[in-house]
């Protein structure tokens, strides 16, 4: 018994573990295992406890999404439009083009072109010789009436001196009062033939100022299709613009025509061009195309270098002006019932306003209807709100409100 007991307090464990007996019950490797549990189950008591506070959370959220006490109100931009002066402008662009193009050929008989006295770009005046056609035949025509002119003048003149000379004698009896008719009646035959020689050489005297090929009016000449030696007849040899006006040939929609009057302002820029030029619009074209469904403005410019015709342009027209609050686009909304903003009221609660949309500018679209231009105006997102809906508005400053268009 002692040597067993000896065994046990001088390390008997010890050798039986060398022995490969293993650990005796309550050693040190199953302390390390109980403590390792211990540990994996307080972390699984602390998961539990953290989902069961999530849930918790999320179920009061919900509650509080469902009985509309939702303490989180949406931020949003409000804006206090005012009121102002409001000048609307429709944008176009269109053709430049003369405004009043003429065609210049020849109205005579045609013929050899022997001189040019004009070219594209030269501004004339009316009546100016644009080109010269041979009239060397002509000429000789003009002659030989001349000198026909002078062969009945003189038959003229011999009828009247022999009927002068009847008459005196007809009161001795000499000469028969029928002898005194027949020479009276030369003598008038005489005197119409002079006049028939007269209007033969006018004739061709016309014809020969026909040949000549004349701006009918004043202004600039715009193209020139002709050359010395050209053979020419019917047809436009030179294209002019009176008195150099010029037009812009705008396209618009239907709804845009429908606001604009004759007289009304607008600014013309040619493509390429530094600056716009002012014109007012003299025609309204009076039918809509049925197939692009627009019509013609006509807006008259005054002649201008940079304005080509036949170049393209961009036009700003004025359309009028109101006194009216102006919002950007994108505090509008429209649907079936038409257009609308929402505002927000005492409580900051939001409220859908029916609104009519009036001019639109650069700077924003004018409000006729609806608004008095002191309201708290939902600037953007209007369309994730919903009448009677909390928010906290943000005021944003009128200027800022412009760059949200």
């Amino acid at each position: 018994m002692n040597y067993e007991g000896g065994m046990d307090r001088h390390g008997g464990g010890d050798a039986m573990a060398a022995q490969g007996m293993g650990p005796l019950p309550g050693g040190p490797a199953r302390r390390h295992g109980r403590r390792r549990r211990l540990i994996l189950l307080m972390a699984l008591l602390a998961v539990v406890g953290l989902l069961g506070l999530w849930l918790a959370k999320r179920h009061k959220a919900a509650d509080d999404f469902s009985s509309g006490t939702d303490t989180q109100a949406p931020h949003v931009s409000v804006l206090v439009p005012g009121r102002a002066l409001v000048a609307g402008t429709i944008s176009a662009t269109g053709a430049l083009a003369a405004r009043h193009e003429i065609g210049v050929g020849s109205v005579g008989e045609g013929g050899e072109v022997r001189e040019v006295l004009a070219n594209a770009g030269q501004w004339v005046r009316a009546g100016q010789v644009l080109a010269r056609v041979d009239s060397s035949v002509q000429a000789q025509q003009l002659a030989n009436a001349q000198a026909n002119i002078a062969v009945n003048q003189a038959d003229a003149r011999l009828a009247q001196a022999n009927l002068d000379r009847a008459l005196k004698l007809v009161d001795r009896g000499f000469i028969s009062r029928a002898n005194i008719d027949q020479l009276t009646a030369t003598r008038d035959g005489a005197a119409a033939r002079v006049r028939v020689a007269v209007a033969q050489r006018d004739e061709i005297a016309a014809r020969i100022r026909r040949l000549n090929i004349v701006a009918p009016v004043a202004g600039l000449v715009l193209e020139r299709d002709v050359e010395p030696g050209t053979v020419v007849g019917a047809g436009v040899l030179f294209r002019m613009a009176q008195g150099g006006e010029m037009e812009l040939k705008a396209r618009l929609s239907e709804s845009d025509l429908a606001g604009l009057t004759i007289g009304a302002a607008a600014e013309v820029t040619p493509v390429g061009a530094a600056h716009g030029f002012a014109g007012h619009i003299w025609q309204l074209s009076p039918m809509i195309d049925a197939q692009s469904r627009q019509g013609e403005a006509r807006i008259a410019l005054p002649y201008a270098p940079e304005l080509r015709p036949g170049g393209f342009a961009s036009a700003r027209i004025h359309s009028g002006s109101v006194v009216a609050p102006l919002l950007p686009e994108s505090a509008l909304q429209a649907d079936n019932q038409g257009s609308y903003v929402y505002v927000v009221g005492p409580g900051n609660k939001v409220a859908r306003r029916a609104v009519t949309v009036g001019l639109v500018t650069d700077g924003g679209v004018a409000i006729t209807q609806g608004l008095a231009g002191n309201e708290r105006v939902v600037l953007r997102a209007g369309a994730f709100l919903s009448p009677g809906e909390t928010v906290e508005p943000q005021a944003v400053p009128a200027s800022q409100g412009a760059k949200a268009i």
